[in-house]
């Protein structure tokens, strides 16, 4: 328990009434958890305004309440605190509630289009195998050293935050490595957090259903960058010309990795098969077991931030060759037929041609490309017939399937895909609503030495469809077909 004084002292109110000596149970900003002794934080959401449920929260017993419009009535036995910010006032009292946790880690954020997961994933994994106990929040899970929980958003929300990176410290992890989103950034969910280092991957169309403009979405970035303390690190991907943005006004030691240019880390790719790559680090030349461009920059990433972690840079080297890629990321899986599956996550068109180009480069005209994807419903529409375009365009033959259309109709988003379809592809390609049955389809026109990408879902295990979400798992399917085969 905490007195309300202890946890206002890092935000400056507009107005405080009541008894500020009074110690609070617990910290909510949900009015469903309310209980007696608790403090609760009305906030503006998107959908909801909380604070019309201050007075259900106070019938619950609660003793404070801070809010941005103070109440009409207030009750004596209840302690009011008006701030400006709702949800930047949270984010500071949530940090104090768990005794400022970010500041007890090394703690490293990765924010970009694409590559996220992958970095921040690998990141923890060599922590791990450098010995050191570590924290991980992805979109794909959150991990407090080994302990394992399900992740409900890229970036979690204030309390949630705070709560796994409290865990951490308390479980004796000394880093942690953690997605940081463009929405996260808007919404001030990394406000009152204290980052060691910051790495930008790249930047692509994507998330304009919600920022409205490239330039809107290249700002929320930079954000994170801007708000970096003096003494954390900045590593930039130096061959996307948005990664000099992110460093034009931050405070942190600036570094930029590279596969074109000189760079404090530069990289190389030496040779690639779809089941690895040959690369060079700084001139130090390591077998990975990863495929793909795209990956090289992720790995390269990987590298920069540990030397300035100060990891031993040879172990770093020794280390890079034992990491794994991660689930639903250019996850290679080989038929008996002879043919190979690749399950990625690529869900923008950006990262679709990533992918595309990788396995084109290392099958060349040895065998065919068949590609499966689909758009999400419920996001940036502009991006349906760009990604039909680009699947086409690199591929043998094409599947137009459902991916997540959580409210939409999956057919009429199958329709704004095949706008984008060049006449030429037309021919080779085929729409087929169901997913079980397109991946199905697209392996059995596979033959030996030929590829079937399976793009948009990667580790999801789940379709959303009316709302609803259902068991499917793209890696299951591709494995019952193969167990078909046999």
């Amino acid at each position: 328990m905490k007195k309300i004084s202890q946890l206002i002292q890092s935000i400056t109110p507009l107005q405080v009434v009541g008894n500020t000596d009074i110690e609070i149970t617990d910290l909510i900003n949900d009015s469903r958890q309310a209980r007696p002794g608790v403090m609760f934080v009305a906030v503006k959401g998107v959908a909801v305004d909380s604070h019309r449920f201050i007075n259900n929260v106070i019938g619950a017993g609660a003793r404070a309440i801070v809010c941005e419009d103070m109440p009409a009535e207030l009750n004596p036995e209840v302690t009011y605190i008006q701030v400006e910010n709702g949800v930047i006032a949270l984010a500071h009292i949530a940090d104090e509630w768990f005794d400022h946790p970010s500041k007890a880690l090394r703690l490293v954020g990765v924010t970009g289009t694409n590559g996220k997961t992958t970095t921040a994933t690998l990141l923890y994994e060599m922590a791990r195998l450098m010995g050191y106990k570590a924290g991980l929040l992805s979109t794909v899970k959150n991990i407090i050293d080994t302990r394992e929980e399900v992740a409900k958003q890229t970036t979690p929300d204030h309390l949630t935050l705070n709560r796994l990176l409290h865990e951490m410290v308390q479980a004796g992890c000394e880093y942690a490595f953690m997605e940081v989103s463009s929405h996260a950034c808007v919404q001030h969910r990394i406000e009152g957090i204290t980052f060691a280092g910051a790495i930008f991957t790249n930047l692509t169309r994507d998330h304009l259903d919600f920022h409205k403009t490239v330039d809107n979405y290249i700002a929320a970035k930079k954000m994170f960058f801007d708000a970096l303390p003096k003494g954390a690190f900045a590593l930039v991907n130096a061959d996307d010309k948005v990664g000099e943005v992110m460093l034009q006004n931050t405070l942190a030691d600036k570094y930029r990795y590279s596969l074109r240019s000189m760079a404090d880390f530069k990289g190389r790719i030496v040779e690639q098969r779809l089941d690895g790559t040959s690369l060079e680090l700084n001139g130090k030349q390591v077998e990975v077991l990863f495929t793909g461009r795209f990956n090289a920059y992720n790995l390269l990433s990987v590298y920069g931030a540990s030397l300035l972690l100060g990891f031993d840079p040879q172990e770093v080297l020794v280390k890079m060759s034992q990491l794994e890629p991660v689930a639903g990321r250019f996850q290679t899986l080989r038929s008996s037929r002879g043919y190979t599956a690749i399950v990625d996550y690529a869900h923008t068109p950006d990262a679709l041609v990533n992918v595309l180009d990788t396995i084109r480069e290392v099958v060349g005209t040895n065998g065919h490309i068949i590609t499966v994807c689909g758009c999400g419903g419920d996001r940036d529409a502009g991006k349906r017939p760009i990604m039909a375009r680009e699947a086409a365009v690199r591929s043998d033959r094409v599947i137009l399937t459902s991916d997540n259309p959580r409210t939409e109709d999956p057919d009429e988003i199958l329709r704004q895909m095949e706008v984008g379809l060049p006449d030429e592809s037309r021919p080779t390609t085929l729409t087929i609503t169901d997913r079980r049955q397109a991946i199905r389809t697209a392996c059995q026109l596979a033959q030996s030495g030929d590829v079937v990408l399976i793009a948009g879902k990667g580790h999801e295990d789940y379709q959303e469809i009316n709302g609803v979400k259902h068991h499917f798992d793209d890696r299951e399917q591709v494995l019952e077909v193969f167990d078909g085969e046999k």
